[in-house]
């Protein structure tokens, strides 16, 4: 599909910013209005109107057919993978915007809220979009100075504001690391853009400048997609945040931070022009396999459900990874990378489900402890085998989408010539076994608490309960949908590699 003008492939973006204006203009309107409805209504109208462009735009083949669309001189690119990461971006916000409508009632700046998630997804939709590595800091720095906000957006609560305040001490580290990282590249290359940069790498006499160049943009990167050794600030955000936000910043940030690893390492940095410079190939294959172990490690010592999220994200984040891990120039190298990006897609969904799920706890008063689950499928049978789904899906077994696309990472690995970057993923996946079936084992087979039959009288919390139901249906849906969603990605992988 033709699309003109060029400017119009972008449309999944201009709604997110229109939208975000146009809360903008409703707060002034009414500034101490507290219709959380109609400011949720428009926040999740331009994140489904986003996701439903993308989606048309993705099957028509949009930048794909007659190759990827490029504007403003290659500072934005429009391809598959770009459209991919915007439904993922758009559909996790969706669900954000629909719970927050209950775990935001009667608090104060709920329009501020959602202009937040609106103008992050409108920053991670560029970082998806970005042709230039000042494209890349710019969308990246409008996707994260949101997200501090979300993180400390409960005032009163001190967890929130420690958790914010600690992303945000580290993510402007980070930043300025990533920063002078594109400095040096930009002083040992001369050029910006992904393609400029590429042609620039191989002929360079200030090789050992730009391998640390490449490292400190890691590092960078590794904040952003919480991956050792950057991870360490994920779980204080996550479990201080409100848990809304918790889904939206470990499901649509980390998403958003490694459309832009995949792309800037694969066009920007070809292992093949770099490889005597810094071996990234290797350096992603070490990263993937501490990442992985230590998260999955971690997550099993934990005693609340938040915890083990949190470090759970941090292990989906080393198979992620192993997208860029297992381009070894061997094998298909469009199975490995389209495999991580259907990851993200799935993975994306289930743990916002799951992170959603707990925001149902925290509204009823429950705490975070796994025993504090215990008979809560007695309650909301409904939503508690969601989150049965979520957690199976999560560990890789064929209840959900995750089955196919760790099986596909796994597969793409060990055909790339990586067994042991393939089979480390294999025993992450039943290391999770021992904590992810916790959460079913209370909620199904434990006796009620005393404190969930406090609550019994309470309802359940309609936007909270519809997001959790609608992520756990698209969990199991992404199962036998994996083969019509797969041929985009792999085809946008292949466009790249």
């Amino acid at each position: 599909m033709a699309i003109t003008p060029d400017w119009a492939a972008t449309a999944p973006v201009i709604v997110l910013a229109v939208l975000a204006l146009l809360l903008c203009v409703v707060d002034s309107i009414d500034p101490r209005g507290s219709n959380n409805q109609l400011l949720a209504g428009v926040a999740t109208l331009g994140t489904v109107t986003a996701a439903i462009l993308s989606v048309i735009y993705l099957f028509a083949g949009v930048g794909q057919t007659d190759g990827a669309i490029t504007l403003y001189g290659g500072q934005l690119v429009v391809d598959g993978m770009a459209l991919l990461f915007t439904i993922i971006f758009t559909t996790v916000a969706s669900l954000v915007c629909v719970a927050s409508v209950d775990y935001l009632a009667d608090r104060p700046n709920q329009a501020e809220y959602y202009m937040l998630v609106l103008l992050a997804t409108l920053g991670m939709s560029l970082m998806a979009t970005a042709g230039s590595l000042a494209t890349v800091f710019v969308a990246l720095e409008l996707a994260s100075l949101p997200s501090y906000g979300l993180v400390a957006f409960l005032k009163t609560d001190r967890g929130s504001v420690e958790a914010g305040l600690k992303y945000f001490l580290i993510g402007a580290l980070a930043s300025a690391i990533f920063a002078y990282g594109i400095s040096l590249v930009y002083g040992v290359t001369g050029v910006l853009d992904l393609a400029g940069v590429a042609a620039a790498v191989g002929d360079t006499s200030l090789a050992g400048l730009l391998g640390v160049g490449i490292l400190m943009i890691t590092i960078g990167f590794a904040f952003k997609t919480a991956s050792a050794p950057a991870h360490f600030w994920a779980p204080e955000a996550y479990e201080g945040a409100p848990a809304p936000v918790s889904a939206f910043v470990s499901s649509a940030s980390k998403a958003a931070g490694f459309v832009v690893l995949y792309r800037v390492f694969v066009v920007a940095f070809p292992i093949s022009a770099v490889a005597s410079t810094i071996d990234w190939v290797l350096l992603f294959q070490i990263l993937a396999v501490v990442t992985m172990t230590l998260g999955n490690f971690a997550a099993a010592t934990q005693e609340t459900v938040k915890r083990m999220l949190a470090y759970s994200s941090i292990g989906h984040a080393g198979y992620i990874l192993i997208g860029l891990a297992a381009l070894t120039g061997v094998g298909d190298q469009a199975v490995v990378f389209g495999a991580g990006m259907m990851h993200m897609l799935v993975y994306g969904i289930m743990n916002t489900g799951a992170f959603l799920f707990v925001a149902m706890g925290e509204y009823w008063g429950l705490g975070r402890r796994f025993e504090d689950y215990n008979g809560l499928a007695t309650k909301t049978p409904v939503a508690a085998v969601a989150m049965t789904v979520f957690m199976f899906s999560l560990a890789g077994l064929p209840i959900g989408g995750g089955f196919f696309s760790k099986l596909f990472f796994i597969v793409g690995a060990v055909g790339a010539g990586g067994w042991g970057v393939g089979g480390i993923p294999a025993a992450n996946s039943a290391l999770s076994l021992v904590f992810y079936p916790r959460v079913g084992k209370a909620e199904w087979l434990e006796a009620p608490h005393g404190k969930l039959q406090g609550v019994d009288g309470q309802g359940d919390p309609a936007g909270i309960y519809a997001a959790v139901v609608t992520a756990g249906v698209l969990t199991v849906l992404l199962l036998p949908a994996f083969a019509i969603l797969n041929g985009p990605a792999f085809d946008a992988a292949a466009a790249l590699v």
